[in-house]
Protein backbone atom coordinates (compact mmCIF):
# COMPACT_ATOMS: atom_id res chain seq x y z
CA UNK A 1 0.00 0.00 0.00
CA UNK A 2 1.19 3.38 -0.56
CA UNK A 3 1.93 5.75 1.74
CA UNK A 4 0.87 9.23 1.74
CA UNK A 5 2.92 12.00 2.00
CA UNK A 6 2.17 14.30 5.45
CA UNK A 7 2.60 18.01 5.23
CA UNK A 8 5.67 17.72 6.78
CA UNK A 9 7.05 15.50 4.07
CA UNK A 10 5.94 17.94 1.31
CA UNK A 11 7.58 20.90 3.24
CA UNK A 12 10.65 19.45 3.89
CA UNK A 13 10.51 18.12 -0.39
CA UNK A 14 10.13 21.45 -1.09
CA UNK A 15 13.42 22.41 0.89
CA UNK A 16 15.54 19.59 0.16
CA UNK A 17 14.07 17.10 -2.57
CA UNK A 18 16.25 13.96 -1.82
CA UNK A 19 15.72 14.49 2.40
CA UNK A 20 12.09 14.63 1.01
CA UNK A 21 12.32 11.11 -1.26
CA UNK A 22 14.42 9.45 1.37
CA UNK A 23 11.84 10.15 4.43
CA UNK A 24 8.61 9.03 2.36
CA UNK A 25 10.85 5.71 1.25
CA UNK A 26 11.84 5.03 4.79
CA UNK A 27 8.03 5.32 6.07
CA UNK A 28 6.96 3.23 3.16
CA UNK A 29 9.23 0.65 4.16
CA UNK A 30 8.00 1.22 7.37
CA UNK A 31 4.47 0.34 6.90
CA UNK A 32 5.31 -2.16 4.66
CA UNK A 33 7.43 -4.16 7.30
CA UNK A 34 6.19 -3.09 10.67
CA UNK A 35 2.21 -2.15 10.19
CA UNK A 36 -0.61 -3.27 12.08
CA UNK A 37 -3.63 -4.81 9.86
CA UNK A 38 -6.03 -2.88 12.47
CA UNK A 39 -4.21 0.35 11.85
CA UNK A 40 -4.69 0.45 8.21
CA UNK A 41 -6.94 2.53 6.48
CA UNK A 42 -6.51 0.95 2.84
CA UNK A 43 -8.70 -2.20 3.71
CA UNK A 44 -12.36 -1.51 2.75
CA UNK A 45 -13.38 -2.75 6.32
CA UNK A 46 -11.42 -0.19 8.31
CA UNK A 47 -11.44 2.28 5.53
CA UNK A 48 -14.49 4.51 7.37
CA UNK A 49 -13.41 3.72 10.83
CA UNK A 50 -12.34 7.24 12.15
CA UNK A 51 -11.25 7.39 15.59
CA UNK A 52 -10.49 10.48 17.57
CA UNK A 53 -7.35 10.76 19.18
CA UNK A 54 -7.62 12.71 22.52
CA UNK A 55 -6.95 12.86 26.18
CA UNK A 56 -8.36 10.84 28.76
CA UNK A 57 -10.16 14.02 29.95
CA UNK A 58 -11.24 15.24 26.17
CA UNK A 59 -12.67 11.79 25.28
CA UNK A 60 -14.64 11.57 28.57
CA UNK A 61 -15.57 14.94 30.04
CA UNK A 62 -18.21 16.13 26.82
CA UNK A 63 -19.92 12.97 27.30
CA UNK A 64 -19.93 12.69 31.16
CA UNK A 65 -23.43 14.19 31.83
CA UNK A 66 -25.23 12.27 28.94
CA UNK A 67 -23.94 9.00 30.53
CA UNK A 68 -24.69 9.55 34.24
CA UNK A 69 -28.35 10.78 32.64
CA UNK A 70 -28.62 7.02 31.06
CA UNK A 71 -26.58 4.97 33.06
CA UNK A 72 -29.20 6.60 36.36
CA UNK A 73 -32.33 6.01 33.42
CA UNK A 74 -31.03 2.04 33.17
CA UNK A 75 -30.54 1.61 36.25
CA UNK A 76 -34.10 2.69 37.04
CA UNK A 77 -35.86 1.01 34.54
CA UNK A 78 -34.44 -1.90 32.86
CA UNK A 79 -33.97 -5.10 35.35
CA UNK A 80 -30.36 -6.29 34.27
CA UNK A 81 -28.59 -2.82 34.48
CA UNK A 82 -30.02 -2.58 38.29
CA UNK A 83 -29.39 -6.25 38.54
CA UNK A 84 -25.77 -5.35 37.68
CA UNK A 85 -25.10 -2.51 40.01
CA UNK A 86 -27.02 -4.06 42.91
CA UNK A 87 -25.02 -7.73 42.26
CA UNK A 88 -22.13 -5.08 42.83
CA UNK A 89 -22.34 -3.33 45.83
CA UNK A 90 -23.97 -6.72 47.61
CA UNK A 91 -20.74 -8.89 46.87
CA UNK A 92 -18.56 -5.90 47.51
CA UNK A 93 -19.45 -3.91 50.17
CA UNK A 94 -22.82 -6.09 51.99
CA UNK A 95 -23.43 -5.61 55.53
CA UNK A 96 -20.01 -3.18 55.64
CA UNK A 97 -16.71 -3.57 55.57
CA UNK A 98 -15.96 -3.49 59.33
CA UNK A 99 -12.10 -2.86 61.03
CA UNK A 100 -9.47 -5.17 61.60
CA UNK A 101 -6.27 -3.26 63.32
CA UNK A 102 -3.37 -5.51 62.70
CA UNK A 103 -0.52 -3.29 64.60
CA UNK A 104 3.02 -4.26 63.05
CA UNK A 105 4.31 -5.11 66.62
CA UNK A 106 7.85 -5.33 66.19
CA UNK A 107 8.32 -1.76 64.65
CA UNK A 108 6.54 -0.84 68.27
CA UNK A 109 8.48 -3.14 69.65
CA UNK A 110 5.19 -4.88 71.50
CA UNK A 111 4.81 -8.76 72.28
CA UNK A 112 1.70 -10.29 70.99
CA UNK A 113 -0.15 -9.98 73.56
CA UNK A 114 0.30 -6.22 73.77
CA UNK A 115 -0.62 -6.08 70.47
CA UNK A 116 -3.88 -8.16 70.63
CA UNK A 117 -5.02 -5.94 73.70
CA UNK A 118 -4.50 -2.69 71.68
CA UNK A 119 -6.03 -3.87 68.64
CA UNK A 120 -9.30 -5.23 70.63
CA UNK A 121 -9.51 -1.67 72.42
CA UNK A 122 -8.81 0.23 68.84
CA UNK A 123 -11.25 -2.03 67.05
CA UNK A 124 -13.99 -1.27 69.93
CA UNK A 125 -13.70 2.43 69.87
CA UNK A 126 -13.70 2.81 66.32
CA UNK A 127 -16.90 0.36 66.47
CA UNK A 128 -18.10 3.16 69.23
CA UNK A 129 -17.65 5.89 66.00
CA UNK A 130 -18.87 3.69 62.42
CA UNK A 131 -21.76 2.30 64.71
CA UNK A 132 -23.80 5.56 64.97
CA UNK A 133 -25.13 7.57 62.70
CA UNK A 134 -23.17 10.68 63.69
CA UNK A 135 -20.64 9.97 61.55
CA UNK A 136 -22.65 10.88 58.72
CA UNK A 137 -23.13 14.47 58.42
CA UNK A 138 -26.48 14.05 57.37
CA UNK A 139 -26.92 11.82 60.49
CA UNK A 140 -28.73 9.55 58.53
CA UNK A 141 -26.50 5.84 57.53
CA UNK A 142 -23.81 4.55 59.90
CA UNK A 143 -20.02 4.16 58.14
CA UNK A 144 -20.93 0.88 57.16
CA UNK A 145 -24.16 2.32 55.12
CA UNK A 146 -22.12 5.14 53.93
CA UNK A 147 -19.57 2.54 52.30
CA UNK A 148 -22.80 0.93 50.57
CA UNK A 149 -23.72 4.37 49.34
CA UNK A 150 -20.71 5.74 48.07
CA UNK A 151 -19.22 2.84 46.33
CA UNK A 152 -23.35 3.01 44.40
CA UNK A 153 -22.73 6.37 43.54
CA UNK A 154 -18.93 5.71 42.11
CA UNK A 155 -20.63 2.60 40.20
CA UNK A 156 -23.91 5.07 39.17
CA UNK A 157 -22.12 8.42 38.28
CA UNK A 158 -18.43 7.52 37.70
CA UNK A 159 -17.37 9.38 40.57
CA UNK A 160 -17.87 10.21 44.07
CA UNK A 161 -16.70 13.31 45.74
CA UNK A 162 -16.54 12.35 50.23
CA UNK A 163 -15.95 15.15 52.77
CA UNK A 164 -14.60 15.07 56.12
CA UNK A 165 -15.83 18.13 57.60
CA UNK A 166 -15.56 18.17 61.70
CA UNK A 167 -19.29 18.66 63.45
CA UNK A 168 -19.65 18.42 67.43
CA UNK A 169 -22.59 16.66 68.58
CA UNK A 170 -23.61 16.19 71.35
CA UNK A 171 -23.31 13.20 73.61
CA UNK A 172 -21.13 11.81 70.89
CA UNK A 173 -17.35 12.33 71.70
CA UNK A 174 -15.67 12.57 68.08
CA UNK A 175 -16.21 15.09 65.64
CA UNK A 176 -14.79 13.64 62.45
CA UNK A 177 -17.83 13.44 59.87
CA UNK A 178 -18.50 12.00 56.15
CA UNK A 179 -20.28 13.90 53.56
CA UNK A 180 -20.78 12.30 50.46
CA UNK A 181 -21.35 14.67 47.31
CA UNK A 182 -22.76 13.31 43.90
CA UNK A 183 -20.91 13.69 40.92
CA UNK A 184 -23.17 16.46 38.80
CA UNK A 185 -22.14 19.02 42.13
CA UNK A 186 -18.35 18.94 41.46
CA UNK A 187 -17.95 21.54 38.82
CA UNK A 188 -16.12 24.65 37.57
CA UNK A 189 -18.07 27.31 38.79
CA UNK A 190 -20.61 29.23 36.76
CA UNK A 191 -19.65 26.73 34.15
CA UNK A 192 -16.53 28.45 33.09
CA UNK A 193 -14.51 26.53 30.21
CA UNK A 194 -11.87 24.26 31.19
CA UNK A 195 -7.93 25.35 32.18
CA UNK A 196 -4.95 23.91 32.53
CA UNK A 197 -5.58 24.45 36.70
CA UNK A 198 -8.69 23.98 36.86
CA UNK A 199 -10.58 21.19 35.27
CA UNK A 200 -14.55 19.65 35.90
CA UNK A 201 -14.52 21.03 38.97
CA UNK A 202 -11.07 20.84 39.59
CA UNK A 203 -7.70 22.32 41.02
CA UNK A 204 -4.56 20.51 40.29
CA UNK A 205 -1.17 21.51 40.61
CA UNK A 206 1.63 21.46 38.12
CA UNK A 207 2.66 18.04 39.06
CA UNK A 208 -1.19 16.62 38.83
CA UNK A 209 -1.91 16.40 42.49
CA UNK A 210 -5.54 17.79 43.17
CA UNK A 211 -5.29 21.36 45.10
CA UNK A 212 -9.21 21.99 45.39
CA UNK A 213 -12.35 20.60 44.42
CA UNK A 214 -15.22 23.53 43.59
CA UNK A 215 -18.89 22.22 44.92
CA UNK A 216 -21.97 23.64 43.91
CA UNK A 217 -24.45 24.49 46.37
CA UNK A 218 -27.34 22.80 44.62
CA UNK A 219 -27.42 20.34 42.67
CA UNK A 220 -27.53 21.13 38.84
CA UNK A 221 -30.90 18.87 38.44
CA UNK A 222 -32.69 20.61 41.20
CA UNK A 223 -35.60 22.90 40.64
CA UNK A 224 -35.01 25.56 43.19
CA UNK A 225 -34.66 28.48 40.89
CA UNK A 226 -32.28 30.05 43.13
CA UNK A 227 -28.68 31.17 42.08
CA UNK A 228 -26.24 28.58 42.60
CA UNK A 229 -23.31 28.96 44.43
CA UNK A 230 -20.01 27.36 44.89
CA UNK A 231 -17.54 26.24 47.70
CA UNK A 232 -13.90 25.90 46.89
CA UNK A 233 -13.05 23.24 49.05
CA UNK A 234 -9.43 22.40 49.70
CA UNK A 235 -7.95 18.85 49.27
CA UNK A 236 -5.79 18.80 52.11
CA UNK A 237 -5.35 20.44 55.42
CA UNK A 238 -3.48 23.41 55.23
CA UNK A 239 -1.62 22.79 58.63
CA UNK A 240 -1.57 19.24 59.10
CA UNK A 241 -1.62 18.26 55.11
CA UNK A 242 -4.47 15.56 56.35
CA UNK A 243 -6.71 14.59 53.37
CA UNK A 244 -10.15 16.03 54.14
CA UNK A 245 -11.52 15.26 50.38
CA UNK A 246 -11.53 12.17 49.14
CA UNK A 247 -12.25 11.55 45.38
CA UNK A 248 -13.23 8.17 44.77
CA UNK A 249 -13.37 6.94 41.09
CA UNK A 250 -11.79 4.33 38.67
CA UNK A 251 -8.82 5.88 37.08
CA UNK A 252 -8.53 4.02 33.56
CA UNK A 253 -5.67 6.67 31.97
CA UNK A 254 -3.13 8.74 33.21
CA UNK A 255 -4.62 12.29 33.26
CA UNK A 256 -7.82 11.11 33.56
CA UNK A 257 -9.70 13.66 36.19
CA UNK A 258 -13.16 12.12 36.41
CA UNK A 259 -14.47 8.52 36.46
CA UNK A 260 -17.33 7.10 33.90
CA UNK A 261 -20.36 5.39 34.91
CA UNK A 262 -20.07 1.82 35.24
CA UNK A 263 -22.70 1.51 32.55
CA UNK A 264 -20.72 3.44 30.03
CA UNK A 265 -19.62 0.24 27.44
CA UNK A 266 -23.26 -1.18 27.52
CA UNK A 267 -25.33 1.63 27.59
CA UNK A 268 -26.78 1.10 23.93
CA UNK A 269 -27.57 -2.57 23.84
CA UNK A 270 -28.93 -2.99 27.55
CA UNK A 271 -31.14 -0.38 26.03
CA UNK A 272 -31.88 -1.73 22.98
CA UNK A 273 -32.65 -5.12 24.79
CA UNK A 274 -34.62 -3.31 26.99
CA UNK A 275 -36.93 -1.80 24.35
CA UNK A 276 -37.10 -4.84 22.97
CA UNK A 277 -38.42 -7.10 25.96
CA UNK A 278 -40.90 -4.83 26.26
CA UNK A 279 -41.57 -4.81 22.35
CA UNK A 280 -42.25 -8.66 23.08
CA UNK A 281 -43.94 -9.02 26.16
CA UNK A 282 -46.83 -6.30 24.72
CA UNK A 283 -46.77 -8.57 22.02
CA UNK A 284 -47.40 -11.74 24.16
CA UNK A 285 -50.09 -9.87 26.02
CA UNK A 286 -51.80 -8.69 22.91
CA UNK A 287 -51.69 -12.57 21.71
CA UNK A 288 -53.73 -13.35 24.52
CA UNK A 289 -56.86 -11.80 23.46
CA UNK A 290 -59.05 -12.34 21.39
CA UNK A 291 -57.39 -10.61 17.97
CA UNK A 292 -59.26 -9.74 14.89
CA UNK A 293 -59.65 -7.88 11.74
CA UNK A 294 -63.86 -7.11 10.94
CA UNK A 295 -64.22 -7.09 7.38
CA UNK A 296 -67.66 -5.46 6.42
CA UNK A 297 -69.57 -5.04 3.00
CA UNK A 298 -70.22 -1.83 4.35
CA UNK A 299 -68.15 1.86 4.01
CA UNK A 300 -68.52 2.32 7.79
CA UNK A 301 -67.03 -0.34 8.83
CA UNK A 302 -67.64 -1.65 12.48
CA UNK A 303 -69.93 0.36 13.43
CA UNK A 304 -69.74 1.78 16.95
CA UNK A 305 -71.79 0.11 19.65
CA UNK A 306 -74.28 2.19 22.19
CA UNK A 307 -75.75 0.59 25.39
CA UNK A 308 -78.72 -2.02 25.55
CA UNK A 309 -80.69 0.38 27.89
CA UNK A 310 -81.15 3.09 25.62
CA UNK A 311 -82.77 0.79 23.32
CA UNK A 312 -80.79 1.67 20.27
CA UNK A 313 -78.79 -0.84 18.81
CA UNK A 314 -76.94 -0.87 15.04
CA UNK A 315 -79.29 -2.24 12.23
CA UNK A 316 -78.67 -5.95 11.83
CA UNK A 317 -77.98 -6.30 15.84
CA UNK A 318 -81.23 -6.73 16.60
CA UNK A 319 -82.12 -9.31 19.32
CA UNK A 320 -78.55 -8.46 20.90
CA UNK A 321 -77.83 -7.49 24.26
CA UNK A 322 -75.34 -5.08 23.13
CA UNK A 323 -73.11 -4.77 19.79
CA UNK A 324 -69.69 -5.08 19.68
CA UNK A 325 -67.54 -1.88 19.61
CA UNK A 326 -64.02 -3.89 18.43
CA UNK A 327 -62.79 -3.78 22.24
CA UNK A 328 -60.98 -6.86 23.11
CA UNK A 329 -60.85 -8.50 26.56
CA UNK A 330 -60.87 -12.29 27.31
CA UNK A 331 -63.03 -14.95 26.87
CA UNK A 332 -65.44 -12.31 24.37
CA UNK A 333 -68.08 -13.31 22.31
CA UNK A 334 -68.73 -10.67 19.79
CA UNK A 335 -72.22 -9.69 17.99
CA UNK A 336 -71.70 -8.80 14.18
CA UNK A 337 -73.88 -6.62 12.53
CA UNK A 338 -75.17 -8.01 9.03
CA UNK A 339 -72.44 -8.49 6.41
CA UNK A 340 -69.83 -8.02 8.91
CA UNK A 341 -67.05 -11.57 9.72
CA UNK A 342 -64.00 -11.79 11.65
CA UNK A 343 -60.99 -13.30 10.62
CA UNK A 344 -58.11 -13.92 13.51
CA UNK A 345 -54.19 -12.49 13.16
CA UNK A 346 -51.80 -14.61 14.61
CA UNK A 347 -48.76 -12.86 16.06
CA UNK A 348 -47.16 -15.91 16.01
CA UNK A 349 -46.06 -15.36 19.81
CA UNK A 350 -44.54 -15.82 22.28
CA UNK A 351 -41.67 -15.95 20.27
CA UNK A 352 -39.27 -18.92 20.29
CA UNK A 353 -36.02 -16.97 19.42
CA UNK A 354 -36.55 -14.53 22.16
CA UNK A 355 -34.40 -15.99 25.14
CA UNK A 356 -31.07 -17.43 22.66
CA UNK A 357 -31.34 -14.09 21.15
CA UNK A 358 -30.97 -12.46 24.60
CA UNK A 359 -28.86 -14.56 26.47
CA UNK A 360 -26.59 -13.90 23.36
CA UNK A 361 -26.58 -10.47 24.54
CA UNK A 362 -26.44 -10.83 28.11
CA UNK A 363 -22.81 -12.76 27.59
CA UNK A 364 -21.38 -9.97 25.78
CA UNK A 365 -22.64 -7.44 28.38
CA UNK A 366 -20.81 -9.20 31.59
CA UNK A 367 -17.81 -9.65 29.66
CA UNK A 368 -17.69 -5.99 29.41
CA UNK A 369 -18.98 -5.44 33.15
CA UNK A 370 -16.70 -8.04 34.39
CA UNK A 371 -19.37 -10.69 35.67
CA UNK A 372 -19.90 -13.85 34.22
CA UNK A 373 -22.76 -14.30 32.67
CA UNK A 374 -24.42 -16.66 35.37
CA UNK A 375 -23.55 -14.50 38.20
CA UNK A 376 -25.03 -11.41 35.80
CA UNK A 377 -28.24 -12.99 35.61
CA UNK A 378 -28.22 -15.31 38.75
CA UNK A 379 -28.61 -18.31 36.52
CA UNK A 380 -27.05 -21.34 37.38
CA UNK A 381 -28.15 -24.75 35.56
CA UNK A 382 -24.52 -25.67 34.31
CA UNK A 383 -22.50 -28.56 36.55
CA UNK A 384 -20.68 -28.23 39.32
CA UNK A 385 -17.95 -27.31 38.22
CA UNK A 386 -19.23 -24.35 35.56
CA UNK A 387 -20.89 -22.71 38.26
CA UNK A 388 -18.29 -22.85 40.55
CA UNK A 389 -15.64 -21.59 37.83
CA UNK A 390 -18.20 -18.45 37.40
CA UNK A 391 -18.04 -17.52 40.93
CA UNK A 392 -14.81 -17.71 41.41
CA UNK A 393 -13.96 -15.51 38.46
CA UNK A 394 -16.52 -13.18 39.90
CA UNK A 395 -15.11 -13.32 43.44
CA UNK A 396 -11.34 -12.09 41.65
CA UNK A 397 -13.36 -9.15 40.24
CA UNK A 398 -15.60 -8.00 43.26
CA UNK A 399 -12.22 -8.83 45.39
CA UNK A 400 -10.23 -6.13 43.36
CA UNK A 401 -13.29 -3.84 43.95
CA UNK A 402 -13.12 -4.32 47.61
CA UNK A 403 -9.46 -3.73 47.84
CA UNK A 404 -10.27 -0.34 45.82
CA UNK A 405 -13.17 0.77 48.34
CA UNK A 406 -10.79 -0.01 51.56
CA UNK A 407 -8.01 1.63 50.24
CA UNK A 408 -9.43 4.46 48.82
CA UNK A 409 -12.23 5.01 51.61
CA UNK A 410 -12.18 2.92 54.24
CA UNK A 411 -8.97 3.31 55.15
CA UNK A 412 -8.19 6.87 55.14
CA UNK A 413 -11.37 7.75 56.94
CA UNK A 414 -9.80 4.97 59.80
CA UNK A 415 -6.53 7.08 59.81
CA UNK A 416 -8.54 10.51 60.42
CA UNK A 417 -10.20 8.72 63.01
CA UNK A 418 -7.01 7.42 64.57
CA UNK A 419 -6.00 11.59 64.35
CA UNK A 420 -8.94 12.41 66.44
CA UNK A 421 -8.91 9.26 68.42
CA UNK A 422 -5.04 9.70 69.60
CA UNK A 423 -5.67 13.15 70.26
CA UNK A 424 -8.33 13.03 72.33
CA UNK A 425 -6.37 10.40 74.17
CA UNK A 426 -8.99 7.85 74.00
CA UNK A 427 -6.35 5.69 72.31
CA UNK A 428 -2.90 5.21 73.74
CA UNK A 429 -0.28 5.47 70.75
CA UNK A 430 2.64 7.17 71.76
CA UNK A 431 5.21 8.75 68.83
CA UNK A 432 1.78 8.38 66.62
CA UNK A 433 2.39 12.15 65.44
CA UNK A 434 6.14 12.08 65.71
CA UNK A 435 7.43 9.41 63.25
CA UNK A 436 5.69 8.49 60.25
CA UNK A 437 7.37 4.93 60.73
CA UNK A 438 5.44 4.20 63.92
CA UNK A 439 2.16 6.11 62.69
CA UNK A 440 2.53 3.28 59.10
CA UNK A 441 3.01 1.11 61.88
CA UNK A 442 -0.37 1.36 64.27
CA UNK A 443 -2.62 2.41 61.34
CA UNK A 444 -1.62 -0.91 59.83
CA UNK A 445 -5.43 -3.33 59.25
CA UNK A 446 -7.33 -4.98 56.98
CA UNK A 447 -10.99 -4.74 56.08
CA UNK A 448 -13.35 -7.58 56.18
CA UNK A 449 -16.01 -8.08 54.48
CA UNK A 450 -19.13 -10.74 53.84
CA UNK A 451 -17.77 -14.28 52.60
CA UNK A 452 -17.63 -15.24 49.13
CA UNK A 453 -20.13 -18.09 49.95
CA UNK A 454 -19.60 -21.77 48.50
CA UNK A 455 -21.83 -24.23 46.14
CA UNK A 456 -21.06 -27.18 47.84
CA UNK A 457 -20.00 -26.19 52.18
CA UNK A 458 -18.94 -29.81 52.50
CA UNK A 459 -16.42 -29.74 49.98
CA UNK A 460 -15.31 -26.20 50.92
CA UNK A 461 -14.60 -27.51 54.35
CA UNK A 462 -12.97 -30.60 53.74
CA UNK A 463 -10.57 -28.46 51.43
CA UNK A 464 -9.64 -26.30 54.51
CA UNK A 465 -8.98 -28.91 56.39
CA UNK A 466 -6.75 -30.41 54.01
CA UNK A 467 -4.84 -26.77 53.59
CA UNK A 468 -4.38 -26.72 57.20
CA UNK A 469 -3.35 -30.48 57.41
CA UNK A 470 -0.15 -29.66 55.39
CA UNK A 471 0.31 -26.43 56.93
CA UNK A 472 0.12 -24.03 53.98
CA UNK A 473 -2.61 -21.78 55.89
CA UNK A 474 -3.83 -20.47 59.54
CA UNK A 475 -6.81 -21.04 61.16
CA UNK A 476 -7.05 -17.27 61.40
CA UNK A 477 -6.96 -17.48 57.06
CA UNK A 478 -9.18 -19.78 57.16
CA UNK A 479 -11.75 -17.97 59.52
CA UNK A 480 -11.20 -14.79 57.65
CA UNK A 481 -12.09 -16.64 54.39
CA UNK A 482 -14.89 -18.42 55.62
CA UNK A 483 -17.41 -15.61 56.91
CA UNK A 484 -14.58 -13.01 57.63
CA UNK A 485 -14.44 -13.27 61.20
CA UNK A 486 -11.84 -13.22 63.23
CA UNK A 487 -10.29 -16.16 64.66
CA UNK A 488 -8.83 -14.73 68.28
CA UNK A 489 -12.82 -13.88 68.92
CA UNK A 490 -14.29 -17.15 68.20
CA UNK A 491 -11.85 -19.47 69.96
CA UNK A 492 -12.12 -18.43 73.44
CA UNK A 493 -16.34 -18.52 73.09
CA UNK A 494 -15.89 -21.89 71.64
CA UNK A 495 -13.76 -22.83 74.26
CA UNK A 496 -16.57 -21.59 76.92
CA UNK A 497 -18.91 -23.72 74.95
CA UNK A 498 -17.38 -26.67 74.84
CA UNK A 499 -16.39 -26.68 78.69
CA UNK A 500 -20.30 -25.95 79.46
CA UNK A 501 -21.70 -28.63 76.81
CA UNK A 502 -19.52 -31.33 78.53
CA UNK A 503 -19.87 -29.89 82.27
CA UNK A 504 -23.69 -30.44 81.15
CA UNK A 505 -23.46 -33.87 79.67
CA UNK A 506 -24.20 -32.87 76.12
CA UNK A 507 -21.10 -33.98 74.74
CA UNK A 508 -19.77 -37.61 75.56
CA UNK A 509 -16.47 -37.05 77.45
CA UNK A 510 -14.71 -39.33 75.32
CA UNK A 511 -15.16 -37.07 72.73
CA UNK A 512 -13.52 -34.17 74.87
CA UNK A 513 -11.03 -36.55 76.69
CA UNK A 514 -8.12 -34.26 74.16
CA UNK A 515 -9.67 -31.36 76.06
CA UNK A 516 -10.14 -32.38 79.95
CA UNK A 517 -7.80 -33.77 82.03
CA UNK A 518 -8.56 -37.18 82.91
CA UNK A 519 -9.87 -37.56 87.24
CA UNK A 520 -7.56 -39.33 89.22
CA UNK A 521 -8.95 -42.59 91.10
CA UNK A 522 -9.50 -42.16 94.28
CA UNK A 523 -8.06 -45.06 97.10
CA UNK A 524 -9.86 -43.69 100.28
Amino acid sequence: MPVKPTAVDRLIGWFDPVAGARRLKARTVTALLGSYTGASRGRRTLAGWQTPLGSADANTLYDLPALRERSRDLIRNYPVATGALQTNVTRVVGTGLSLQSRVRRELLGWTEDQASSWQRRTEQEFALWAESESCDCARTLNFYGLQALAFRSTLESGDCLALLPSIERAGHPYRLAVQLIEADRVSNPQGRSDLPELTAGIERDPQGAPVAYHVAKYHPGDFTGRRNEWTRVAAFGPRTGRRVCLHLYEQLRPGQSRGVPYLAPVIEPLRQLGQYTEAELTAAIVAGFFAVFVKSEADDGLAPAESATTGNVPSGAENTSAAWDGTLSPGLVADLGRGESIETANPMRPNSQFDPFCLAVLRQVGVALGLPFEVLIKHFTASYSAARAALLEAWAFFKCRRVWLAGRFCQPIYASWMEEAVSLGRIAAPGFFDDPLKRWAYLASQWVGDEPGSIDPLKEVQAAEKRLEIGITTLSEETLAYDGGDWETKHPQQAHERRVRVADGLVPFDAAQDREPPLEPDFD
